[in-house]
This record gives structure tokens, sequence and C-alpha cells, in this order.
């Protein structure tokens, strides 16, 4: 049965012929080829993986400094140390060092002819009372033909204000209609929140001078509570306010409640006799040159008086003065009979005015040296005179020093040297004429930067102090925002002594170094 029964269901079933299908053996056959490429290729990779890593430099960042170090030393050290064109100097040169130094003299003076790098300073202008402004100029216009009020040393109190009228020639431009004001370093605003300084426009020579000496002090006491109540005052303990204090004496009596604020010097006088230690310092305050007391020799003048420069050195002032400028005294005593030199002692009147004027033009070298404070208007009349500068004053600062090189206009010795018998004539007359015609050509350049006017120019001293305040902008904010943060008594605020004197003296690192 059951044999029965199986070859009843194989006979039922029905039987189909074996065939053969060449399209489906050419696809297996195809797959299979792929599926071994692969597996050969997928060994080999496996098999050389380290090499494929290092022999193709990766691009994914990497942050293990092992890997990053090794990557680098591998693929990228040896290509950096193929030779590259640099003026790097292997030892010491002092040749080079000066070619450098004339590079960058070069450089700089493109730089400051272009314009101002950066956005301009935002200064808010502060509307004070007339008393304060208007009407001390006003006071001021209607006395300057007086003649007979005089400083302590006899000095023409209206020529000394002229010399330091730096308020009046920096306030006028602020507040000149825009359309009228042609420098791009600073912008006026009209919205305190907007500025990044404050400009204070009392005009604190004037009031000095001018006024009785207790209503000059109730004066001063009145703008200090006035300047002080401000919001932005309060805000920043003054840090981001500019005050006009060109005269050593001016302000004197409140200057210590305005010592955060930005003050405008003729000079840092390190010595103390005018300033207290810590009131003043490069770090915080900016040094304006005085207004020059004589005519600006032009390009017309400069080419006149080239022949008749026949005076080797000149001077024409007061020889006896205090502290540094006792060395006029010794300079006098040692110069007056020199062949070639004129040493003339003489005040600042109009005759004084022209007499200086004359000389300096007939004159190669004028002769600077210290007064009753480190700097003299002196320095910038021989300047714009086209007279070589003749500087012996060891604590002198100059104004826009980042900006401008003094050592291509002047010559500046130390008083040491200078009062040696001698010694300076005989060191101006080393000089190769090579040396003197530069300097000379760069007197013809230099002499608009001390030449204040109205409407203010590019490049005058107006131009150059925004400049100069502009890289003190960031310092002022960081000062500023640590004292608002810090907790009272926790810390001494930091701060920078560079009140410290300059000086010529030779470097006092040699004796280590050497």
């Amino acid at each position: 049965m059951p044999g029965n029964l199986q070859n009843h269901h194989s006979s039922s079933r029905p039987r189909h012929k074996a065939v053969s299908n060449p399209n489906l053996t050419g696809l297996v056959f195809l797959i299979f080829i792929a599926i071994s490429i692969f597996l050969i290729c997928y060994n080999l990779y496996s098999s050389s993986s380290t090499s494929v890593f290092y022999s193709i430099p990766t691009t994914r960042t990497e942050r293990s400094f092992v890997a990053s170090l090794e990557h680098f030393l591998i693929h990228k050290s040896p290509k950096l140390s193929l030779s590259v064109k640099d003026d790097t100097v292997r030892g010491e040169s002092e040749d080079l060092a000066m070619k450098l130094d004339e590079l960058v003299f070069e450089r700089e003076n493109r730089l400051l002819n272009d314009d101002p790098v950066g956005f301009p300073v935002k200064v808010y202008v502060y509307e004070m009372p007339k008393k304060f402004t208007y009407d001390l100029l006003w006071l001021f216009h209607n006395t300057y033909k007086e003649t007979l009020n005089l400083t302590s040393n006899g000095s023409p109190v209206h020529r000394l204000i002229e010399q330091h009228s730096i308020d009046y020639w920096l306030w006028a431009d602020l507040i000149a209609p825009e359309s009228e004001r042609r420098l791009k370093s600073v912008v006026r605003v009209h919205q305190q929140h907007d500025a990044d300084i404050f400009y204070v426009p009392f005009f604190t020579t004037i009031s000095f001078f001018l006024l009785e000496k207790q209503q000059c002090k109730a004066l001063y006491r009145e703008a200090l509570k006035w300047i002080t109540d401000q919001p932005a005052w309060k805000r920043s303990e003054g840090r981001d306010h500019v005050f006009p204090i060109h005269h050593p004496w001016s302000f004197k009596t409140v200057r210590k409640y305005v010592k955060n604020a930005i003050w405008l010097l003729p000079d840092m006088d390190s010595t103390g006799n005018w300033y207290k230690p810590g009131q003043v310092s490069l770090e915080k305050d900016l040094i304006l040159p005085y207004v020059p007391n004589v005519d600006l020799c032009n390009a017309k003048c400069l080419s006149e008086s080239s022949s008749k420069r026949t005076t080797l050195l000149f001077f024409r002032g007061r020889l006896k003065r205090n502290a540094g400028g006792k060395v006029r005294a010794k300079l006098g005593a040692e110069l007056s009979s020199v062949k070639d030199v004129s040493i003339t002692e003489g005040t600042a009147g109009d005759e004084g005015k022209l007499a200086a004027q004359k000389g300096m033009r007939r004159s190669l070298f004028c002769l600077c040296p210290a007064g009753d404070t480190p700097s003299s208007a002196r320095l910038f009349d021989a300047i714009v005179s086209g007279c070589i500068p003749v500087v012996v004053s060891d604590e002198l600062e100059l104004p826009f020093e980042g900006l401008l090189d003094y050592r291509k206009i002047a010559v500046i010795v130390s008083s040491d040297d200078a009062t040696q018998p001698g010694w300076l004539v005989n060191h101006l007359r080393s000089l190769r004429p090579t040396h003197i015609k530069g300097l000379q050509k760069n007197l013809a350049q230099y002499s608009r930067h001390f030449l204040y006017s109205s409407p203010a120019q590019p490049l005058g001293p107006e131009d150059l102090t925004w400049r100069m305040i502009s890289g003190k902008v960031v310092n002022m904010k960081l000062q500023t925002r640590r004292s608002q943060r810090l907790v009272k008594g926790s810390r001494s605020v930091c701060r920078c002594d560079c009140w410290k004197p300059n000086s010529t003296v030779s470097n006092p690192l040699t004796r280590v170094l050497s």
C-alpha cells in the first residue's frame, strides 16, 4: 500500500525539464567578481591603514597635543624649516639698527599722513555756565592790550596766556559747525551715552592770571563742584574727562580732586615743583606744545633765509631760572664769548618777539635749555623758524612723541655734556652737512604739527591731540570698569607711576650688559 501510494503521488506530479538561463548566470558571475574585489581592497586597506594616515595629512580638527605635535613634527616642520627670506640678524650691528630706525621713521611718516585709522574719538563737550567760558574769553579780549600786567618774572601776562591757549583752540574746533570742521580724528556728540571722552571747557589759565587771587580760587571751587556733580563724572570718577591745565600754576588749588582725569599739560615736571608725585603720568595725561610766540617761516622764508643763517648757535631769553633751569646760567657763562654764538638776555614782549624771530631766522641752531619747568615755548619757536633746536633739558617730555620722532629734527644732549668747556660748540661743528640738511628738511615738514589754527587743520596740534587720546580710550575704559566692580578696600587700584623722570644720560643697563 505504501509503495502504491508513493507511486501514485509521484505519478500524479507534473514533470519539468531543466532549462539553462544565460542572463542569470552572467549576473551571478558579476556579483561574485564585485564581492571578490571588495574583499581584496578591504584586506589591503586594513593591513596598511597606519601608513595611509601618515602619508596623506588629515584636515580634521585635532585637539590632542600629542597627536597634533606628532603631525606637526612629521609633516609641517620639514617644510617650515626650509630657507625663508627674512631680515633677522644673527649677531650685533649698530649700522643695521640705524638703517632700521630710518626705515621705521619713513614708514611712520607715511602712516601719519594717512587718514586716522579706525573710528574717530567721540567727544561730549559740556555746556558750562558762561562764567567758566565766554566771560573769561571776553575778559582776556578786553584787556589784552594792557602791557603793565606782568608776572613775577617780568613776562607779559597776556603773552603768557597766549602761549598756553590750547584750551581755546581745542574748544573752538569742537563747537564749530560740522560743515566747517576738517578733522577726521574727532567728532562731537550731543548725547552723553554716545561719548568716549568728556571735554571740560574751563579756561584755567585766563582765570589764574586775570582774576584776583581769592576770586580765582572761588571760581575754581565752583567749577570743581559743577563738574563733579555731573552723572558722567560720578560714573567714571573723572577717568574719561579731559581737563586743559596747560599752565603749571593753573587749577593748582583743586587739582587733587581731579587727578583721575586726563590732563593736557606742557610737560610732566617730574621734579615735583609743580605737580605732586602721582598726579601726572604719561599713561594718563598728554603733553601739548606751547603756542609759538614767533611767526611761521614758510617755504619761501626758509629758501630766502638759507644763505643768511650765519650764526652757529642762538639764544635770547632769561638766563636766571630755578630748578632745572639753572643750566641756563652755566650755558650762558660758557658760550657768551664764543665766536659765531649769540647769547643775549631778553623778555617776551613785542620787541623781544621781533628780536627772537630775527635771530632764529639767521641761525643754524637754536639753544633750547630747561626753564623753571623742563619745557619752554622756545623749542616750538625754533621749530617754526627753521632753526634746528639744541635741547638741553634732561627731564623734558615732548608732545605727541608716540607720533613724532624728535631725533629727526633736533640735537638732544645731556646737561652734563653741554656744560663741559667747549663741548657743545665742537659737537655742533662736527655734525656732517648731510645730517644738518636732513634735520632742516624734516623741520620744514614738522612745523605744521605745532601750529594751532581755526579751523583746525589735519596734522595740526589739535588733530594730533585727539589721535593721541584715541590711544588712551581703551585703557581708560578698563580702569573705569575695573573701579566699578572692585570691592572697596579689597585691593589697591592698579596704576603705573609713569611720572618717573626722563633722562638723556646713558643707558643704566650698560654696565650690566658689558
